[in-house]
């Protein structure tokens, strides 16, 4: 269902935008007249950056501490750089992007660039919530026979979610659509974010030990502390099984290997049993790769696929460690040498 919905069909095409240079004291005033919570910035037609209530906020505490000297110009105070999507994006791909980065406006573009509509976190969610009531009617309305419409009804309803259900993190699928925007963004913007793929170690032998419902509290503990662990800026997905996926925004190589190296040593802590464990509990291993600003990777499966190779040398070095894979050994399709830090 989401895929057939397009961004297009839910935007505002009649969007009032500014330039760099404009004075900021018009644009507020412009926004208070006609009630705009943002103004998009543009060049030449082209979305370089926004002006949100929050930023006008953050302006108020600037005033109050230190005021500038003279007029301001929209270009001195303006979030940069701003997210966009295309007309052909769906529904659900506009989703992930505007939950897990937390996103109110989102500037749709042409194929060229330039800015022809404008979709809100409240269109998208009004768009969600339709579809998902209408998938429910057509389940209740069929619940007495089993027809091919209630089973096609119930996986387009599964297809809407994107929480995995057991851990209440971010699912596969809404994981691939916001490693894709992220590195298309990084790619345009030349900036950085890295990657942290954590897995379970000697997992099977918890699942054989204490049981497949056991193992999913385990899951769903580690789960739960992951996400008291990280950053507001930071996304946490299943990525399949008992591997999980972390997301830095505008991180460095190292600043998220500190950070995975955090988190492995808090969750040493809760000691959760493992006695089929040498570690005798339960550990994480993980890998962590970063997208550099310039002459980064041209996918973001090549960047998770660095993180894995990191992951996969923290397994074989003792686990319960993080592995960064610094970029010169990108190239190289050898396992790299060691750079974790074992807790």
């Amino acid at each position: 269902m989401h895929a057939d919905i397009l961004v297009s069909s839910l935007m505002t095409t009649s969007v009032t935008s500014t330039i760099a240079n404009a004075y900021l004291a018009d644009v507020i005033q412009s926004m208070i007249d006609n009630h705009y919570s943002c103004m998009i910035v543009v060049d030449n037609d082209k979305p370089i950056g926004i002006i949100t209530e929050r930023d006008i906020v953050r302006l108020m505490g600037l005033f109050i501490s230190d005021k500038p000297q003279g007029p301001m110009r929209v270009g001195d105070v303006m979030s940069v750089p701003v997210a966009t999507v295309s007309v052909d994006t769906t529904l659900f791909e506009a989703l992930v992007i505007s939950s897990a980065q937390k996103i109110r406006h989102l500037p749709v573009v042409s194929s060229t660039g330039q800015m022809v509509g404008l979709v809100t976190q409240s269109d998208l969610a009004k768009a969600h919530f339709r579809i998902y009531e209408k998938q429910r009617e057509i389940i209740e309305h069929s619940v007495t026979r089993r027809t091919q419409e209630l089973l096609q009804a119930n996986d387009q309803l599964r297809s809407l979610s994107l929480v995995d259900s057991l851990t209440s993190l971010g699912n596969r699928r809404a994981m691939e659509v916001d490693l894709e925007h992220s590195h298309s963004q990084a790619l345009r913007y030349n900036r950085s974010y890295s990657v942290a793929l954590f897995d379970v170690d000697y997992f099977k032998l918890y699942n054989d030990c204490y049981g497949h419902k056991a193992g999913d509290t385990a899951l769903r503990s580690i789960s739960e502390h992951l996400l008291k662990s990280i950053r507001t800026c930071d996304r946490l997905y299943r990525y399949g099984g008992e591997e999980i996926l972390l997301i830095m925004p505008e991180t460095t190589l190292y600043g998220a290997l500190i950070l995975a190296d955090r988190i492995l040593l808090s969750f040493a802590e809760l000691n959760i049993p493992h006695e089929k464990s040498p570690l005798g509990g339960i550990t994480l291993s993980c890998g962590v790769a970063s997208q550099i600003e310039i002459n980064g990777y041209d996918t973001w499966e090549d960047l998770v696929d660095l993180a894995d190779r990191g992951l996969y040398v923290s397994k074989n070095n003792g686990r319960n460690r993080a592995t960064i894979i610094p970029p010169e050994d990108a190239v190289d399709n050898t396992v790299p040498r060691m750079h974790g830090i074992n807790p």
